[in-house]
């Protein structure tokens, strides 16, 4: 990549801080493996932010079968509802690549803001929506015509998005205001602010929608906000410098990657503490739980691999080598349905 990869001016800058201090190593694309995509609806993609690919990864088999070439430092990705694209934020080069999953190749790129971080897909799967770190604003993409219908000014340095079930409300976590934008998305327009912990990050909601989870890089917690009045009614200490969020299926736990501690954190939605520790890989960042709520997906900037979690046993149950630098994870839905992602 051309420029280095930071998320932000002022306190996002502490994101790329923790990601330039790993270690890295060169990156290679993998071959493909035949028929590869016969069965919809089981892969995993991974943003590698210094090799500028996206891995594919078979959740079946939790092996690479293809590598695809994107713009100049991917960062984050998201897969539409049916499961058909994976839009890529290419966070040096002003830009979003949009893959056709079927035949994994790059259909179109879309420029957007400054520097790109994170993508977001409505639940009908009609828009996308990126943060852009540097201008301090949201792209609206169009993903008929695949282009930005709108741009919407929200708080200091931009990077989690999460969308309510029903997509009335977009959230975005402010990294350097430590605050969350309440989006309307019938207006683009901001109608609430919320502040949180230092440094949010990332954003996960549960299923229901009901709860909002940031994580809070730089105090080391979770701030829970309640979508209906967004009001916050809790803070959880986590491990440190948690960054990448998602919630299970169920929605009775929520699952944090903490890049300072090399951990995931397990919490309790019902009694807001957690439950468990796991550790995993070096420089664990972007998180994605699986559709069915039974695997978890962690990238490990560091180790330039992705951890595979077995929510039921809390413990890593298979390590996946990747590009290089990985970041950003998701996974396809099986059926009809959101994608899956907490980066």
């Amino acid at each position: 990549m051309t420029r280095t990869q930071g998320t932000g001016r002022r306190v996002g800058v502490a994101l790329a801080v923790a990601l330039a201090a790993l270690a890295s190593a060169p990156g290679t694309l993998a071959a493909p493996a035949p028929n590869a995509f016969a069965r919809p609806g089981a892969f995993a993609f991974v943003a590698n932010l210094r090799s500028d690919t996206v891995s594919v990864i078979d959740t079946r088999t939790d092996a690479v079968v293809d590598g695809v070439r994107v713009g100049d430092g991917p960062d984050s990705v998201a897969v539409t509802p049916d499961g058909s694209h994976v839009y890529v934020t290419n966070s040096a080069a002003d830009t979003v690549s949009v893959i056709e999953a079927r035949t994994r190749t790059v259909i179109d790129t879309i420029a957007v803001g400054n520097e790109p971080s994170r993508v977001a897909i409505s639940p009908d799967g009609r828009h996308a929506y990126v943060a852009n770190v540097r201008s301090d604003d949201v792209s609206v993409i169009s993903t008929r015509t695949r282009k930005v219908t709108d741009t919407v000014k929200v708080g200091d340095s931009p990077l989690g998005l999460a969308v309510l079930p029903d997509g009335s409300r977009l959230y975005v976590a402010n990294a350097a205001s430590d605050d969350v934008s309440v989006v309307r998305t019938d207006t683009d327009t901001v109608v609430d602010t919320v502040p949180v912990g230092n440094g949010p990050t990332a954003l996960a909601l549960t299923p229901n929608g009901r709860q909002l989870y940031v994580s809070d890089l730089i105090s080391d917690d979770l701030t829970v906000i309640e979508t209906r009045g967004n009001t916050v009614t809790a803070r959880i200490p986590v491990g440190v410098q948690p960054a990448g969020i998602g919630a299970g299926s169920d929605g009775r736990h929520v699952y944090v990657a903490n890049i300072g501690s090399n951990s995931v954190s397990v919490i309790s939605t019902r009694t807001l503490g957690v439950t468990d520790t796991i550790e995993v890989g070096a420089g664990p960042n972007g998180l994605a739980v699986g559709p069915d709520g039974s695997h978890v997906y962690v990238s490990e900037f560091e180790a330039d691999t992705v951890s595979v979690i077995d929510t039921a046993a809390a413990r890593v149950t298979g390590t996946v080598p990747v590009g290089d630098g990985p970041t950003g994870v998701a996974v396809t839905p099986r059926k009809r349905g959101p994608g899956t992602t907490g980066w």
